[in-house]
């Protein structure tokens, strides 16, 4: 007895993203999403307010006026934030396409090493070219930065890119 309910019509296939596609998508969402949480936690700590992190964020490209402009620099803070965690995933991502023996080292080595890293190219290339007001560093502001990036974009970046590489 034939199925009533079966079709005899194909559903349109759609294309399957390409794995590196979705290595970055992957990596740069989860890392942009695990990075607001702690930025917002830490600040938090401090007394601070998530809005007040992400017109930081927005203030290096809108300068101090950022800080008056409310929720739209919020909004633009948010999305600068998800451009920097979607480029920082791309620069690791890519770099282990045309190096491929940093995809061979483990991520819980080398995500670490590249949380470092990506901190100090924000804090002392990225933040100096930007209208970003720059903050006095003391031990503890570049401790917690560094595990934040070293356990929220580093790690997740190396691991994901671990995951979703075929060698």
């Amino acid at each position: 007895m034939e199925d009533l309910f079966a079709s005899d019509i194909e559903e349109p296939s759609r294309p399957a993203a390409s794995p590196l596609l979705r290595t970055i998508l992957y990596a740069g969402f989860t890392v942009g999403v695990l990075d607001a949480i702690a930025a917002t936690v830490s600040s938090a700590v401090r007394g601070g307010t998530p809005i007040r992190v992400f017109q930081y964020v927005a203030s290096g490209l809108l300068g101090p006026s950022a800080f008056e402009r409310g929720w739209a620099s919020y909004a633009f803070g948010l999305l600068l934030h998800f451009v920097v965690a979607f480029g920082a995933s791309v620069v690791f991502i890519l770099s282990g396409r045309l190096v491929p023996v940093i995809s061979r080292i483990p991520f819980y080595i080398s995500g670490p090493i590249y949380g470092v890293l990506v901190y100090f190219i924000m804090r002392d290339v990225i933040a100096p070219m930007s209208l970003v007001t720059r903050l006095n560093y003391n031990a503890s502001a570049v401790t917690v930065g560094l595990i934040i990036h070293i356990l929220f974009v580093g790690t997740p970046i190396a691991f994901i890119n671990s995951r979703f590489t075929k060698e």
